[in-house]
């Protein structure tokens, strides 16, 4: 073996092909084929994923462009023959969808704003103020992510219909009960306050505390500082959480069932989740199965828009909090 001589020291003389990084290479390469074969399983993992979902969503929107006989014959097909606009136009009008439509952004109208505002005033409040019994209304908000909804049928439909019959507390109150939009508005409320109270809470966890400090030293009260600078601070978190409320209200489909019964057989009152089942269920033998995509391809357009437009305020929402 070879030395060399530097600065009045003897060291073995070590070529490029014999030092360390020679023995290193084979594990960079051999990680490297392994990143790729990684890599090559979750692309293909992906696209298999994409078709599942992009393609389902593909059939709806040709088949709602068949003709009935079109339907049956090639079920499976995505080129349709000829196109048939007309099948919107009559689960529009015939299939009164329109109404539904129409009840349903009424409902979400007032549902989304008085959740987004109660449940991120109550979440501000429970994540920046520390007074007796903070966890314990926390926790209580949280426990309702742990009940179904099907276990209060019973009790919500009950206590509904006496709302709407006896009053409440002796007090008449005609504009609550069944068949009535604010009661319908107020249990959509109910349903989604513990998940937005959750959200929000970790999200305004992450706000610093100099900013609403200095709020106050200016002059600002708590509502003030709530408002004017924590609230728009927390622009991500609210649409975020946001079009997580409207997509399970717009879906949600047992309790409309349940509190919107038609009055006299006019489904005047319901939503488009059960204008969807009426206009599939209650044609006898007709079979309108192209109205009945169509109608389905009008209920998801709207949603399917809300989430493209807002995607990117979406994922900045969902990451925000790892970020800070």
């Amino acid at each position: 073996m070879s030395t060399a001589t530097h600065g009045g020291l003897t060291r073995p003389d070590q070529s490029p092909a014999t030092g360390p990084a020679a023995a290193r290479r084979p594990a960079s390469r051999a990680g490297a084929l392994g990143a790729r074969v990684f890599n090559g399983f979750s692309h293909l993992f992906l696209v298999v994923w994409a078709v599942m979902v992009i393609y389902p969503l593909l059939w709806v929107v040709m088949s709602a462009l068949k003709d009935d006989s079109e339907v049956i014959r090639e079920p499976l097909s995505l080129i349709p023959d000829k196109l048939h606009f007309d099948n919107f136009a009559r689960a529009w009008t015939d299939g009164h969808l329109g109404s539904f439509f129409l009840n349903t952004v009424v409902v979400m109208a007032g549902s989304v704003t008085l959740t987004m505002l109660l449940g991120s005033m109550a979440a501000y409040a429970l994540a920046r103020y520390e007074f007796p019994g903070n966890r314990l209304i926390y926790y209580m908000f949280l426990s309702g992510l742990t009940l179904p909804i099907y276990l209060a049928a019973v009790p919500l439909f009950k206590g509904v219909y006496n709302i709407g019959a006896n009053g409440l507390f002796g007090i008449p109150l005609p504009f609550l009960g069944p068949n009535r939009y604010l009661m319908l508005i107020l249990v959509y409320v109910a349903w989604s306050l513990s998940f937005t109270i959750f959200f929000m809470h970790s999200f305004f966890r992450t706000l610093p505390d100099s900013i609403a400090e200095a709020a106050q030293v200016d002059g600002a009260s708590h509502t003030r500082t709530f408002f004017s600078v924590m609230l728009p601070m927390a622009k991500p978190g609210l649409i975020s959480i946001g079009i997580f409320n409207v997509l399970g209200q717009w879906n949600q489909w047992y309790l409309p069932t349940l509190l919107m019964q038609p009055l006299g057989g006019e489904p005047k009152h319901q939503v488009i989740s059960q204008g969807l089942i009426e206009l599939s269920v209650n044609q006898g033998y007709k079979s309108d199965w192209s109205g009945l995509f169509a109608g389905v391809t009008m209920a998801m357009l709207p949603v399917l828009i809300v989430y493209i437009v807002f995607q990117r305020q979406v994922q900045s929402g969902l990451t925000a909090g790892v970020g800070k």
